[in-house]
């Protein structure tokens, strides 16, 4: 008899499979990203442009966090769901421990490392003497002491994704989101611990989340093949590097888009520091384009990476086509929404003048190329479904770092300040198009049933 899991992959119309694993992601992802948006906003609310400039400088810093998440949670996820598509489930469980343990051992050293060369850093992605001691606060709470519940909570939805179970994984993910916007004005006002607040919330936000997965899998005991026993730990049958090198692209273009973060906060601290917090309003409100693209693409990846190792090329060809048109829909309405709102959008963060300013000009520039990031991360996440490692890898780095950090000081240079932002759509427009390029002879060699067995 067929486990539920099996009958979703197998059997059920794919445009219904497709929204059942699609839905909850896109959802989790889009609380996700107004949880991340929450300190933002309520630290706005504080009315002090230098508090909210050093939430945007730590930003990058714990998003590094989200790039080891997906190194392990994707990576990890894809062997899972081809280990199923051949039933493989002892492989799935080593797959499963591998990920969770060796994420646990990097998020703590990283957050250790961070908090031991603050002094060196800090200064590095920008903080100033008016905003080093916030920065120091807020790492402290969101890295130091959570970065193992920060990478847990993320890694294990991807992981519990990857067996069909979309909805509790997006479940947990939005538990941790919805905690942090109860707990953030509390800490911040009535307890009057302002950004530490902030960053307490989304600490203890994290570790509730963590707890519920641990909760939920320990339930799951028997159903499960996803394993914190630390036996199935292991660095045979190839299975680091299957996870690494899957996993790798995912994870960097996280850290480029961490280092495309540091370089534009450098940039425009030259300017003043409402432009660096105008263009953090901007860059977390534009987030929910990105965050659409990524749950409608990283929904679809267990039912494309099962399928494609069952060799259904058929049904997986299925699934790719009316995730790429719902996606790309979707993608469009949202950057109308965020170019024609963008001003009172900007506004309901901080009502300082310049800061709104600045906010809503770069609302509007960054925002109107989210059509092009929803295609470039359904390409990317096919070829990872599938086990590639090469083309996620050049697409991770154009769309970030490769194209948009040299446009940033060549267009900050001629343009100025506005020139600086106009560096992001032009990057997202190349990596469409390079994307494009390397899917179509992909399709074709899907397409073609003697190559089927020889695609990867």
């Amino acid at each position: 008899m067929k486990t539920k899991e099996e009958i979703l992959f197998q059997e059920t119309p794919v445009g219904r499979a497709l929204l059942s694993l699609v839905v909850p992601t896109v959802i989790s992802q889009i609380i996700t990203v107004i949880y991340n948006m929450a300190d933002t906003f309520f630290i706005g609310q504080i009315g002090d442009p230098n508090q909210v400039a050093a939430v945007s400088l730590c930003m990058p810093m714990f998003v590094f966090l989200t790039g080891l998440a997906n190194l392990f949670g994707i990576g990890g996820s894809s062997l899972i769901a081809r280990s199923l598509g051949t039933n493989d489930h002892d492989k799935t469980k080593r797959a499963a421990a591998f990920s969770i343990w060796t994420a646990v051992v990097v998020s703590l050293l990283y957050g250790i490392g961070l908090l031991m060369m603050r002094s060196v850093i800090l200064p590095v992605v920008g903080a100033n003497a008016e905003t080093y001691d916030f920065c120091c606060q807020y790492i402290f709470w969101t890295i130091t002491i959570g970065a193992v519940p920060t990478v847990l909570n993320q890694l294990l939805a991807h992981l519990v994704r990857a067996e069909g179970h979309s909805a509790q994984a997006s479940f947990g993910v939005a538990l941790g989101g919805g905690l942090n916007i109860i707990l953030d004005p509390v800490f911040i006002f009535p307890l009057g611990l302002e950004i530490a607040g902030a960053a307490i919330a989304t600490m203890v936000s994290n570790l509730i989340a963590t707890f519920y997965f641990i909760f939920l899998l320990s339930r799951k005991e028997n159903t499960t093949d996803i394993s914190f026993y630390p036996k199935f730990y292991t660095w045979k049958e190839n299975i680091p590097k299957e996870v690494l090198l899957v996993g790798i692209p995912s994870c960097l273009m996280t850290l480029m888009g961490v280092l495309s973060n540091i370089t534009i906060n450098r940039l425009m601290s030259g300017y003043s520091n409402a432009a660096v917090a105008g263009i953090g309003v901007a860059k977390k409100v534009d987030m929910l384009s990105f965050a659409i693209a990524t749950g409608m693409s990283q929904g679809a990846l267990p039912l494309i990476g099962y399928n494609y190792a069952a060799k259904n090329y058929k049904r997986m060809k299925a699934a790719l086509k009316v995730d790429f048109l719902i996606s790309f829909i979707v993608a469009l309405i949202g950057s109308i929404f965020l170019f024609t709102c963008a001003s009172p959008i900007v506004k309901a963060f901080i009502n300082d003048e310049e800061t709104v300013y600045y906010g809503q000009m770069f609302q509007r520039i960054i925002c109107i190329t989210g059509p092009c990031i929803s295609v470039t991360m359904l390409t990317i996440t096919s070829f990872q479904s599938v086990g590639k490692k090469i083309e996620p890898m050049i697409l991770s780095l154009l769309r970030k770092g490769g194209l948009d950090i040299p446009f940033m000081f060549l267009l900050n240079n001629l343009k100025g300040v506005n020139g600086i932002v106009w560096a992001t759509p032009i990057a997202d427009l190349g990596a469409m198009v390079v994307a494009v390029v390397l899917f179509v002879p992909f399709w074709q060699r899907l397409s073609d049933q003697k190559s089927n067995r020889n695609i990867v």
